[in-house]
């Protein structure tokens, strides 16, 4: 009973571990026992592990990392500090919403990596070209996500607050801020993906370093072992920066645990 205790406490990481060495076991055997392909076009895991051990040692890698995540970490914290206030703004003040809301829903739907090449011509090839790209990626999620937020906030709590002289700030931190955390761990995980996006599209177009700038060398150069692994890496940092939101929602809400559970 035990065991099977500790099985569904940890069932999460041991599903998605088992689910993704499946996957590349699948792939392997496939390359190796079905199907023959061109090692121009795709390669194998194995293969994608030793150049990951490669890039890792040689330590040109860690360089990439450097920098990519300087222009990812500095936009993402503005769209963070931008985007929340926003959204909750929006959502509080209906003459806010109906004055911002047709403006971000024409910008989110439309193609923003298109602007990239105008972006960098504006802003330039370094730092700040990136950050911006990162930022409008990734504002929008968590403007969105926060304005859902406070429509799906209790209105009953908002009234017992008010009734108990409760003032404006009081019914934002006591009851908006609260209701609106798993909305945002939800935005930032949309965010992480989409401004990772924008590293790798900034990188593509104008950069003579970075992770996206790695990845586009190696494709240029038909060194796909070295693509994947890069690519590889890049997924690896997103799944560890979703978890590590998902730990902190469990610190902030513990109240979402047993929801969960459920």
């Amino acid at each position: 009973m035990a065991l099977r205790d500790r099985y569904y406490e940890h069932q999460r990481p041991i599903l998605g571990t088992v689910s993704v060495i499946g996957f590349f076991l699948l792939w392997e055997w496939l390359l190796t026992s079905v199907v023959t392909v061109d090692p121009f076009f795709l390669t194998q895991p194995s293969k994608v592990a030793a150049a990951a051990k490669e890039l890792f040692l040689g330590g040109a890698i860690w360089q990439d990392l450097a920098v990519s995540s300087k222009a990812f970490l500095w936009g993402f914290s503005a769209a963070v500090i931008v985007g929340i206030p926003t959204g909750v703004f929006m959502g509080w003040r209906r003459r806010a919403e109906y004055t911002l809301d047709p403006f971000f829903t024409a910008l989110y739907a439309s193609p923003l990596v298109a602007l990239a090449p105008l972006l960098i011509i504006i802003f330039g090839v370094g730092l700040t070209g990136k950050v911006v790209l990162v930022f409008l990626l990734a504002v929008f999620p968590f403007i969105f996500n926060a304005f859902a937020g406070v429509k799906s906030t209790d209105r009953l709590l908002v009234n017992v607050v008010r009734s108990f002289g409760g003032k404006e700030k009081d019914i934002y931190w006591k009851v908006i801020l609260p209701s609106i955390l798993p909305y945002m761990v939800a935005g930032a995980r949309i965010a992480i993906g989409r401004g990772i996006v924008g590293i790798i599209v900034g990188e593509f177009y104008a950069a003579s370093e970075g992770i996206g700038f790695a990845i586009s060398r190696f494709g240029d150069t038909y060194r796909l072992p070295e693509m994947f692994a890069a690519i590889l890496v890049l997924m690896i940092l997103a799944v560890v920066f979703t978890e590590g939101l998902r730990k902190l929602e469990n610190v902030l809400a513990p109240w979402k645990i047993g929801q969960e559970a459920r």
